[in-house]
């Protein structure tokens, strides 16, 4: 498995033709404690760079983008009643969204890990 970055804190973590996907730390620094998440639903079909989802914490409300196109195949449920989790683990139990990859070729656009970190400290 691969992850990748997006310039708006979006990861995506690859397997195969399915991404997971989600927010960094960096952003849930950034936006402090979350209390709500709406997910896209499943079989919704997105571009890169679509709003997917929405993350709502006590300092704002944010978008979070499609870092590829395909088809939402499955959604964290347990997000609706523990929104909190993305703040606990953002780049785990904290995934917002599945997604069947519709043009792995989408994925070169996006950073990987040390190009983040660099994107990141460079903020």
């Amino acid at each position: 498995m691969t992850t990748y970055y997006t310039d708006q804190h979006e990861w995506i973590r690859v397997d195969g033709d399915e991404g997971t996907v989600g927010i960094t730390s960096h952003a849930t620094e950034q936006l402090g404690d979350v209390v709500c998440v709406e997910t896209p639903s499943i079989v919704k079909v997105l571009a890169k760079g679509d709003e997917a989802a929405v993350v709502e914490s006590v300092k704002a409300a944010s978008e979070i983008y499609a870092p590829v196109g395909g088809t939402v195949t499955a959604v964290n449920e347990t997000l609706a009643g523990e929104p909190a989790n993305v703040n606990a683990d953002p780049e785990g139990e904290g995934w917002f969204f599945k997604i069947k990859i519709a043009d792995k070729a989408e994925l070169a656009t996006l950073l990987d890990g040390d190009k983040y970190q660099d994107f990141v400290k460079g903020l």
